[in-house]
């Protein structure tokens, strides 16, 4: 096994919890449009594209393809109403055990970094307490193509200057189990096996995690 050497996160639902967020802000978008939209169909939407997740909607509700203006309105709107809920939020939405761990590989002398697919990542990390705290943060606005594409990974460890084989990721999609695996780094999956069967191992949270563990992770 190679030597971990670059800790790359997902944001949303690894560090904070704003898949609510999201998800609130999409049911919103579709009840507008005239259908409901559920939990469990929100889960299709975790790591990828705003104008992806919008195709999936208009699946969804069986509504027929908009013009790309309509696309950037609808998407816009979504987002206003996402970012109305971000602003509000505090260094107490930073999830359980997360600021310790971070800190543990921080002081360990772990390159750590954020890679996401939102647009938002910098006015999260700077509402939760995280501004510059990490060595390299990858969003929405550095990357062309969504996870799957492990475009974010590559990215991230780029700008770490760190080989794909020595970075761990840590994600709480599908999405970006595939996308960590593709670019060639071990993918650890946050939260429950039914949506992240494709890791290579799964923690329910980080309530538990030290630095000690990250050889326990990848043995």
């Amino acid at each position: 096994m190679q030597e971990i050497k670059a800790i790359i996160f997902d944001l949303d639902g690894v560090i904070v919890d704003t898949a609510v967020f999201h998800y609130h802000a999409w049911k919103k978008l579709a009840n507008e449009m005239g259908f409901d939209f559920t939990l469990e169909q929100n889960e299709r939407l975790k790591g990828i594209s705003r104008l992806e997740s919008l195709d999936i909607l208009f699946e969804i509700g069986k509504i027929e393809k908009k013009s790309a203006q309509e696309l950037d309105q609808l998407a816009d709107k979504k987002n206003k109403w996402y970012r109305d809920k971000i602003l509000m939020m505090t260094p107490k939405d930073v999830l359980p055990g997360v600021k310790n761990f971070l800190l543990d590989l921080k002081n360990s002398k772990y390159k750590i970094a954020i890679g996401s697919s939102s647009k938002n990542a910098n006015t999260i990390l700077e509402r939760i307490g995280f501004d510059g705290f990490f060595d390299s943060v990858v969003d929405g606005l550095k990357i062309s193509k969504s996870k799957p594409d492990p475009e974010v990974f590559l990215t991230a460890a780029n700008e770490l200057n760190i080989k794909p084989e020595h970075c761990l990721v840590f994600e709480d999609a599908a999405a970006g189990i595939e996308a960590a695996k593709t670019a060639g780094m071990l993918a650890i999956g946050v939260g429950k096996y039914e949506n992240l069967s494709n890791a290579d191992k799964i923690i329910p949270d980080f309530s538990n995690m030290n630095v000690l563990m990250i050889n326990n992770l990848t043995n």
